[in-house]
């Protein structure tokens, strides 16, 4: 599965809740399946959609907040992790959509193929950890965990992608200002 449909599959169990999608192909892919207000797009900033995710988490204990994040953005900051698992907040679902290749720069890989990032949440703190590569099984972890409370990582296995998504036609200060509204 490549990682649009992945995250077509996400949006269909998330709903309206908010998201914060690392740059590159994952806010890309995000805006052109389902761009909604509650949405905010990384533009540049790689490696801190985790942190940004983090302090809203902290802001709206009241709500769920979803972090979708790549596996080269999570391994160029895993120091988020660390601080994430410390502090623990119960309202955070972080999605890794791991291809094992930083695709939007060329495909260098990450080397998340023998790295585990699901075994190095599970030693920052990380209450739920599950990993999945199918449109069942992410259906299934996602209706399972809304249920739960406690901070939860979720690696999605995916391929490489076949084609490139339209760039997000709004300008950051958009971005900032219709999430915050919305929030």
């Amino acid at each position: 599965m490549i990682r649009k449909k992945a995250i077509e599959i996400c949006i269909g169990e998330i709903g309206n809740s908010p998201i914060v999608a690392a740059n590159g192909f994952i806010s890309r892919d995000l805006f052109n399946v389902k761009d909604k207000k509650t949405n905010f797009y990384m533009i540049g900033s790689m490696g801190l959609a985790s942190s940004i995710g983090l302090g809203i988490a902290l802001k709206k204990p009241r709500k769920k907040i979803f972090i979708f994040d790549g596996d080269g953005n999570i391994l160029m900051n895993l120091g988020s992790l660390a601080t994430i698992g410390k502090i623990s907040p119960n309202n955070l679902i972080h999605l890794v959509f791991d291809n094992s290749i930083h695709e939007s720069t060329g495909g260098q890989p990450t080397g998340s193929d023998v790295i585990s990032i699901e075994k190095i949440a599970r030693a920052c703190n990380y209450k739920h950890v599950f990993k999945v590569s199918t449109k069942n099984g992410i259906v299934k972890i996602l209706d399972k965990i809304k249920k739960y409370s406690g901070l939860t990582l979720i690696l999605i296995k995916i391929e490489k992608g076949n084609s490139i998504g339209n760039r997000i036609s709004k300008t950051p200060k958009n971005i900032k200002d219709g999430f915050i509204k919305n929030l």
